[in-house]
């Protein structure tokens, strides 16, 4: 998407060519995120389909999406692909 890729097979994140180096869960995250381009999760989603199970908090998404960002983001304040749609949930943006 963009300049974003993810490999399922090597578990490798590319943005603009760069190696990202993210952890599994991170990497979980983005893989869900990515393969539905556009379409928002809410963190309690992201949280039961990430870690197969009900979610406690949203607290641990919002760190994970922080940490997410401020990786493959430019501008994590400014963020090109990991968009929050305020007070729905989260999305990778889709690329023209």
């Amino acid at each position: 998407i963009g300049g974003l890729e993810l490999n399922d097979e090597t578990k490798e994140v590319h943005v603009d060519g760069q190696p990202v180096r993210l952890t599994p869960m991170e990497f979980k995250i983005l893989q869900l995120l990515i393969k539905s381009p556009g379409r928002v999760f809410s963190a309690e989603e992201i949280y039961e389909r990430v870690w197969n199970g009900n979610p406690v908090g949203t607290d641990t998404i919002m760190v994970h999406i922080r940490n997410i960002r401020g990786k493959i983001e430019v501008n994590p304040r400014e963020p090109k692909y990991l968009k929050v749609v305020w007070g729905i949930g989260y999305k990778i943006e889709k690329q023209a």
